[in-house]
């Protein structure tokens, strides 16, 4: 079977836009050109743009989509297991969120109680699989598979108030580091002070600190352009200026 743009769009449930801009980009190719100039794909392609929607459904970037797909080593069908593994996940996190507004509401009317813990264990749980969807290879490659699950378990297990905490803590960084910036000078007090809430909001998710691990976080904040774009929200060049005085904080100059 043949499918023109139009055509494969409605079966698809894209728009043409899109499939032109996919082959633009060089992700989805069509097989042939037609003598009139119409792009026509066949089965090859259909299969392709199907393995693309279950990527960008997983959120996954297109740039990261087109260096998956186009590896000599990708396998299509390897490639479907992960993808069935990755919506069962999903699965799992919507019904957990979707028990939890149960209970909430069961809660309400008076039916039975909630504790705390129950009413943010579906939220928690989804920070850390936004987490891992995001970062989790480059810390588990720096860090270990015991340090973030371990990381994971105490993030389970935090309570209301120590989430408050978190919350507060992290626009305090912001607000400090912004006022920091100010001066230029890292190894100031107000930069170092903003090390030190950084330190403060770190052992929240770690299960042990370290001067080094701390460093080397700090690291990664410019390395990892989106680590980078966070604190660049609060200024150009606040990742930067944070890892200095982190470095600075930690003595690993």
């Amino acid at each position: 079977m043949e499918y023109t743009v139009q055509k494969l769009a409605q079966l698809a449930g894209v728009s043409s836009r899109t499939l032109r801009y996919y082959d633009e980009i060089g992700i989805l190719k069509p097989a042939r050109t037609n003598s009139s100039g119409y792009r026509i794909y066949g089965q090859k392609e259909v299969d392709r743009l199907q393995q693309i929607l279950f990527y960008r459904e997983l959120g996954i970037s297109l740039d990261q989509i087109k260096e998956i797909i186009t590896a000599p080593a990708f396998d299509a069908a390897d490639a479907l297991k992960e993808h069935r593994e990755k919506l069962l996940e999903k699965r799992k996190q919507l019904d957990l969120l979707i028990t939890n507004v149960e209970k909430t509401i069961a809660s309400a009317e008076g039916r039975t109680t909630m504790s705390d813990k129950e009413k943010f264990e579906g939220f928690k749980k989804k920070m850390i699989e936004d987490n891992e969807k995001q970062y989790g290879k480059e810390i588990r490659e720096k860090y270990g598979e015991e340090t973030v699950e371990k990381s994971n378990a105490k993030l389970m297990n935090m309570t209301r108030e120590e989430h408050e905490a978190v919350a507060k803590l992290a626009e305090e960084i912001n607000s400090t580091l912004e006022q920091a910036m100010e001066t230029g000078d890292p190894a100031g007090e107000l930069a170092q002070k903003a090390a030190g809430l950084h330190k403060q909001w770190i052992t929240y998710y770690w299960s042990e600190y370290s001067k080094e691990a701390h460093a080397g976080l700090a690291e990664m904040y410019v390395a990892d352009e989106r680590f980078k774009a966070y604190y660049d929200k609060v200024r150009p060049g606040a990742a930067e200026f944070l890892r200095d005085a982190i470095k600075i904080y930690t003595g690993q100059q």
